[in-house]
Formats: structure tokens, sequence, C-alpha cells
């Protein structure tokens, strides 16, 4: 078993702990000194793991994004047929009795307008992210007809950057409204958009 030194640690409890702090106060909202403190590292030793406050919230995003499409990954990779696998993704967007959803700690539906003004490279690591994802849930519309389970499509590129704005559309306004009715209207739209057994529109 491969042992993480600690100074490796002690740099990803920065990258937990702010990137808990950020989901509910913002990036600008948070301090360093928060940071540090509730992360228990002194705060002269900041500059050791990251050199600007910019530099952490880039290293954050990365982590964040990282983290993120390893699970998708991991679900493409799994048994079952794309239109199943595209289903658990869209039901991970919601709260469940047993854990809160993806819409709830999405760092791009909290950070993305205010990161687009205040920083290139956390802006750029979002962007990248998203685009990362989107290829990801093209890849499963494509196995989807291919297998079935998801109705033919003839741009699944497109398709998917739309389905992944609605979705994100939905979360910015469940955040607004405390309820995840936008959630739901999302999923019920979404999966009548890819049933297979949709009626197909004269091209």
């Amino acid at each position: 078993m491969i042992k993480t030194k600690k100074s490796d640690q002690t740099r990803q409890r920065i990258l937990d702990t702010g990137r808990s702090l950020v989901l509910r106060h913002g990036f600008s909202g948070v301090g360093l000194s928060r940071i540090l403190s509730e992360s228990g590292v002194p705060k002269g030793s900041f500059y050791y793991y990251f050199a600007s406050k910019e530099a952490f919230g880039t290293a954050m995003l990365a982590d964040y994004v990282e983290g993120y499409l390893t699970r998708v990954d991991a679900l493409i990779a799994g048994p079952g047929q794309a239109g199943d696998k595209l289903d658990s993704f869209w039901d991970a967007w919601l709260s469940q009795s047993s854990a809160p959803g993806i819409a709830s700690a999405c760092l791009v539906v909290k950070l993305g307008s205010e990161v687009a003004d205040l920083s290139d490279p956390m802006r750029d690591t979002l962007d990248q992210g998203v685009d990362a994802l989107v290829n990801r849930i093209a890849q499963l519309l494509r196995h989807g007809a291919q297998d079935g389970s998801v109705r033919a499509l003839d741009d699944p590129e497109t398709t998917a950057r739309m389905l992944y704005a609605k979705w994100l559309g939905a979360a910015v306004l469940a955040k607004l409204a405390r309820s995840d009715a936008p959630l739901r209207m999302a999923r019920a739209e979404t999966s009548a958009q890819l049933s297979p057994t949709r009626d197909q529109l004269p091209t």
C-alpha cells in the first residue's frame, strides 16, 4: 500500500476544508485565515502549499473536477445499459434521504459566475471540467443509441451540452427557491427527451 506523505495529507486537508467553506460562503467570502484555522494549519505554512489564494482556488477546483470525473468514469465503466447509467447520473443531482445531491455541492453552480470575473486560471479549470463532463455525457448518449436504451440523436455532443445547461440552470433555480422542484422538472423533461420510445420528429 502506498503511504501518503504528511505534507500531501495536509495539503488535501486544506483543499477539503476550503471547499466546504467556499460552498457555504463563496470564494471571495472566505479568507485564508479562516481556511487555515479550520484546517488546523499554521498561517505561515500556507505558502508552502500554495503560492496565492488564487493558486489555492485553482487547485481546489482541479481537485473537485478530478474527483467528480473519477466518479462519472466509474459509472460509465460499470455494468448496465447506458440509459440506466444516465438515469443514475441525473438521479444523483437530487438529494436523497441518505445524502445530499450533486446540485447542493456543485462548485460550478456556486462559483461559475463569481470566478468567471475573478480569475482566469479558476475559470479555465471549471470550463475544462465542464467540457470533460459533457464529453462523457455525449459518450453515454452514443452508447445508449447503440444498445437501444436512449433514442438516437443527430448530435449527441450538442444534446449533452444542452442537457448539462438545463441541469445547471435547474440547480440554480433550486437554490433560489430552496426547493428541489426545478430539479424534479428537469428530471422528468430529460427522461421524456431521451426515451427510446419517443416519437421521432420529421427531419
